[in-house]
């Protein structure tokens, strides 16, 4: 937001640019969730684009970012993760992108020593130079530690009107906010993606442990922010709904996925993910009655629901919570 105004008061033109790699914090977790009812539904980039009334082009890139995640160069993060490797490749994608729609220039928000992984001031560098943008990439809140950049020294952008910000405090970039007449922004520390989550990033790292393949999909990644994940058995789990909206969000997975619904007592709606036996469905449906209302019956009467079939019912004793393994818990 910041770094857009700046540019756009030298009377530049600026459009943003969103990548979509599915990993986002924001989008549908925070309407999902009963807790999180009061919070801004919102997706910021789009929120973004509308105070600064500029256009925003949203680019899904999930596909191709799968190799960014499954082979990051540079490494990872404290969890999974690849900050300098994802950096230097939306980056690159950005100038992809300007190449093709006739613009000059990239701008960024990054600050020097605002993230310990990717924007230092010996990996800024990295990110322009194996991104291929090199010096086309301005990053107007902290240029003046910088070398100027070529939009800098073609006379296309005011040197003397950016910003030498610089380490993790925010207080400079909420003056200058205030300055520009900003009342709302978003979460200054980031945090916009679950990848940096080491609970999301724990239950990705067991999902490839427990199939052949590494690869992944849409709806996996989204079922991964969704729910509590148990493993009581190394080839199957369990997804149980929270709250009711969770509950609702998991109904448009039951065409893929065996579930599980208590219907003597109130309780989640859990789905089982992998290939599971008659006994492995009784150890889940057990679970399943444990965390809901009739956990403390001597029996409980659930539906269980292959995917695409007939429910049929299943009455069973609830799970001890003594029984409950925690290194069941994903």
């Amino acid at each position: 937001m910041l770094a857009t105004k700046v540019i756009m008061e030298q009377g530049i033109h600026v459009e943003g640019i969103n990548f979509f790699t599915g990993f986002c914090v924001e989008g549908h977790t925070h309407a999902i969730r009963s807790k999180d009812r009061n919070r801004p539904k919102r997706n910021n980039a789009l929120w973004v684009a509308e105070q600064l009334g500029i256009k925003l082009h949203i680019v899904d890139v999930i596909e191709e970012y799968k190799d960014v995640l499954l082979n990051p160069k540079h490494g990872y993060g404290q969890n999974m993760n690849p900050c300098l490797d994802c950096k230097g490749f939306m980056v690159r994608k950005a100038y992809e992108w300007i190449r093709e729609h006739g613009f000059d220039f990239i701008i960024t928000g990054e600050v020097i020593g605002q993230r310990p992984m990717s924007q230092r001031k010996d990996t800024m560098p990295v990110v322009a130079r194996e991104s291929g943008a090199g010096d086309l990439l301005l990053r107007p809140l902290c240029a003046k530690h910088l070398p100027p950049t070529l939009p800098e020294r073609e006379g296309w952008v005011d040197r003397e009107k950016l910003y030498d910000f610089s380490g993790r405090t925010r207080k400079p970039q909420m003056a200058l906010a205030e300055q520009f007449g900003f009342k709302d922004w978003a979460t200054p520390a980031g945090g916009c993606c679950f990848l940096t989550d080491k609970a999301y990033s724990d239950k990705l790292v067991d999902m490839w442990q427990h199939r052949s393949s590494r690869d992944y999909t849409l709806d996996d990644i989204m079922l991964l922010k969704v729910g509590r994940h148990l493993r009581p058995r190394p080839h199957f789990k369990l997804i149980v709904a929270r709250d009711e909206g969770e509950g609702k969000f998991l109904e448009g997975y039951r065409r893929q996925f065996t579930s599980l619904k208590t219907v003597s007592h109130g309780g989640p709606l859990v789905l089982i993910d992998g290939d599971v036996t008659d006994e492995d469905i009784e150890l889940a449906a057990r679970i399943a009655a444990r965390y809901g209302q009739g956990r403390s019956a001597d029996a409980v009467e659930l539906e269980v629901t292959p995917p695409g079939g007939e429910p049929r019912r299943l009455t069973v004793a609830p799970l001890h919570p003594n029984d409950i393994d925690p290194a069941w818990h994903v």
